[in-house]
């Protein structure tokens, strides 16, 4: 299986999908883990998956979303954003709209 399609496996099998650099139990970059604190604080499950682990991986994600850093964060397949655009869209009270539109449940009402 290419990488690519590794990534879209991932991405269509799972509601939420973080790509990033460490793990959520331990963010190994500052953006990570501003994109892992929301994440919890609206209290949504998600799958981390850390692409420090993988040099193809960390490189494939990158193609895969036509987007040249790294977190990027999945809903339902869809490529939401980075770290700037999900604080953004947090702050803005859009990310849990996004969630809730999207039929995913959170800890937080929208």
């Amino acid at each position: 299986m290419s990488i690519e399609n590794w990534i879209k496996n991932e991405v269509d099998t799972n509601d939420v999908v973080l790509f990033m650099k460490g793990t959520p139990a331990f963010p190994q970059c500052g953006f990570s883990g501003q994109v892992v604190q929301i994440l919890d604080y609206i209290g949504v499950p998600y799958k981390g998956i850390n692409v420090l682990e993988d040099d193809d991986l960390r490189q494939g994600i990158k193609s895969f979303s036509d987007w040249p850093t790294i977190p990027q964060l999945y809903v339902k397949g869809e490529f939401v954003g980075g770290c700037d655009i999900v604080r953004e869209m947090f702050q803005n009270q859009e990310l849990q709209a996004h969630f809730a539109e999207k039929g995913i449940k959170t800890g937080q009402s929208a």
